[in-house]
Formats: C-alpha cells, sequence, structure tokens
C-alpha cells in the first residue's frame, strides 16, 4: 500500500492555510491579520492592492488551530468527493468565487473583518447535496441541509458572537447556486 495525494486542489489548500497560520503564529506574527484577513465597511481602499488580495485570501486566514481544524474537518472529508465530480479546476473556482462574493458582500455590509474558509466549507456542504442531481429533480439530502445547516446560521445570526454566520450563509447559497448550474461531471 502506498499514500496516494488524492486531492491536490483541497490537499494544496490545506497545506497553505495549516503553514500560513503556523507562520503567523511564530515567526511573522500579524500575517494573518495582515494579508488573509478581507476588511470591513469602510476598511476597503480600492487603490491598495492588499484590499483586493484580501478579496480572495481571507479564507487561507484562520485565527487559531481550533478555528482551523474545525473548518478543515469538513474540507477534507467533502472536498476530495467534490474534486473527483466536480474536477479540481471546477472547483478552485468554486472556492474563488465564493472566498470573493463573501469577501465583498463583507467589506460592503458588515464594519469587522472577516477571515477562515467556513464560507468555503458551507459551500461544500450544500454543493455536497447535489452529487446525485438530476435535471428537474430537487434532491431530498438538498433540502434537508439547507433547513439544517442554512437554518442554524439564519438563527444564530442574531447571536453576538465572533462568527460570521453571513459567510456561512452566503457560503451555502453559493453552493447551492454551483450545485443547480454545475452538475457533477458523470462517471
Amino acid at each position: 500500500m502506498r499514500v496516494k495525494y488524492n486531492a491536490p486542489v483541497i490537499l494544496g489548500f490545506t497545506i497553505m492555510c495549516a503553514l500560513l497560520l503556523l507562520l503567523s503564529q511564530t515567526v511573522m506574527r500579524g500575517l494573518v491579520s495582515t494579508w488573509f484577513t478581507v476588511s470591513g465597511r469602510g476598511g476597503f481602499d480600492p487603490s491598495s492592492p492588499r484590499s483586493w488580495f484580501t478579496l480572495f485570501s481571507h479564507v487561507m486566514g484562520h485565527a487559531d488551530w481550533n478555528h482551523f481544524i474545525s473548518n478543515f474537518a469538513f474540507i477534507l472529508l467533502l472536498g476530495p468527493l467534490l474534486e473527483e465530480s466536480y474536477g479540481a479546476a471546477s472547483l478552485l473556482i468554486m472556492m474563488a468565487v465564493t472566498a470573493l462574493v463573501t469577501g465583498i458582500l463583507n467589506v460592503l455590509l458588515f464594519p469587522g473583518g472577516l477571515l477562515g474558509a467556513s464560507g468555503i466549507v458551507f459551500m461544500m456542504i450544500l454543493l455536497a447535496s447535489f452529487t446525485n442531481f438530476s435535471r428537474g429533480e430537487i434532491p431530498l439530502t438538498f433540502i434537508l441541509i439547507l433547513l439544517i445547516y442554512l437554518g442554524r446560521e439564519i438563527i444564530h445570526s442574531f447571536d453576538t458572537n465572533n462568527i460570521s454566520e453571513f459567510a456561512h450563509i452566503v457560503g451555502g447559497f453559493c453552493g447551492s447556486l454551483f450545485g443547480f448550474f454545475r452538475p457533477a461531471r458523470s462517471k
């Protein structure tokens, strides 16, 4: 038996995010807060390349190891299946679009910064419910996931906490749209 590098997009993303967190907590303090956190309303500077970079890069930054592990437990579980079903390039594009949409909406609507891959997690959760999607049918798994995961996020969006339930909801919405309009490739 040998170990196989089975999901290059997911494994590359995971390794990159882990290294960023490690660097930020050791020799490059402030790396995540400077380059991997998208600003909130009023903090975006259109003349700054860093501001544009963080619209995408915020999904790679994590506050601590608990934050990282809670996101990547799901990403490592769902990501390889989605990468196989949709293809590496398509999944990478879906992740980038989800990052951009959550980043832009955070800049436009919320006062605080945003970091972490939870929007990607929720995109993957909803997208995974579409892996056996047939045209003209709505999978019951999609409806149940929508009610359970996004319903919980909507309820918790009224809580005072450091969690961006809005990014979860938007990520789930992106995954739903990808599932409806970009069916998994046939095997």
